[in-house]
């Protein structure tokens, strides 16, 4: 049996992978800040950055996957989690003699490239902080490999399912409600994403294939336009709701505005990504790990609405993770007006 051991197991990512592997027959251990809830996994309550908790976490393990990360939420410490965090949990699986480390990347560490879809050859050009601390992270990765620890880097696409709020539970909550739900620019651009239980097998999948050194990219094979994929799941969930598109320029600059004011859940990547063509190629991933994504933008975006709408709970604390729904802010005042 394989021991696998997760950071950021309590997360949305972590959850999904942790009742995958749990079905394979795989032992499971979580070290999170917040205890993971789920049977069968070995929870370790401790931070990435103390070096005695990634001991523990990565002691007797086969594979870590190391998933935990701060998000980019206006007072996030990015650096610390993200590259300090980084590098002690690196250190820790060297020393345990792990066979196996895949990191959890983003696709925003491209940047915006002037013509996508952005290969794994793309040079790397990120436009905010956490795309920064991705890269710096990914340079940990290359220095600890070329000391002979495995490690696999994934670039995922935002990843949404069945328990992710945060920015969608947002969206989702607008279209319960009926209202208006805004594009930047006219919605002709493509934005891709991935369902989560698609990353989930990319993930299994670079761990147990040949492939250390390597970095892929991963997201849907399929998807339209913004416009398109928001109006289908408009259309399924049987709302009342009209996409209304807004002058690119001009909502950027309010959505700036709005963030600089600490006025909104938006990050800087939402809005400087919106209203412009966000995709990646996944050929590589498909040639060398035998992955294709099973579910398209829409499959996944009516995945997540549905659970969505089977288990709000409109009395829930707002938080700062995918699990969470975040606080709405100036976001709530443009709701009740639309």
């Amino acid at each position: 049996m394989e021991t696998w051991a997760i950071t950021g197991g309590g997360g949305f990512l972590g959850v999904h992978l942790a009742r995958r592997l749990l079905a394979g027959g795989a032992a499971v251990r979580s070290l999170d800040v917040l205890p993971s809830d789920e049977p069968g996994v070995e929870s370790m309550a401790g931070d990435i950055c103390d070096p005695g908790a990634a001991r523990a976490a990565c002691e007797g393990a086969d594979v870590l996957v190391h998933a935990a990360a701060a998000l980019p939420i206006r007072g996030a410490d990015l650096r610390s989690t993200n590259v300090d965090g980084t590098a002690t949990v690196l250190a820790a699986a060297a020393e345990a003699g792990v066979r196996r480390v895949v990191f959890i990347s983003s696709g925003v560490v491209y940047g915006l490239p002037a013509e996508p879809p952005a290969t794994e050859a793309t040079p790397v050009a990120p436009i905010e902080p956490y795309g920064v601390s991705k890269v710096e992270a990914e340079g940990l990765c290359r220095a600890f490999g070329a000391r002979g620890l495995e490690v696999v880097v994934l670039r995922p696409q935002p990843f949404i399912g069945p328990g992710r709020l945060g920015v969608f539970g947002i969206l989702f909550d607008w279209i319960r409600e009926g209202r208006r739900i805004y594009t930047v620019g006219r919605g002709t651009t493509r934005y891709q994403l991935l369902a989560v239980d698609d990353l989930v097998e990319a993930i299994v999948a670079a761990a147990q294939r040949p492939v250390a050194g390597e970095i892929f990219n991963v997201g849907t094979n399929t998807f339209g336009t913004i416009a398109e994929d928001l109006q289908a799941l408009v259309s399924h969930a049987g709302s009342g709701s009209r996409l209304t598109h807004l002058p690119a320029r001009p909502a950027r600059a309010l959505l700036q505005a709005l963030d600089l004011a600490r006025l909104s859940p938006l990050s800087e990547w939402h809005y400087r990504s919106a209203g412009r063509d966000c995709f990646v190629d996944v050929s590589k991933a498909d040639r060398l790990l035998g992955w294709r994504s099973r579910m398209s933008n829409v499959d996944a975006l009516v995945a997540s609405y549905d659970w969505f709408l089977g288990s709000r709970d409109p009395r829930a604390t707002p938080g700062r993770t995918h699990r969470a729904r975040w606080n709405e802010k100036a976001l709530a005042l443009v709701r009740r007006l639309s």
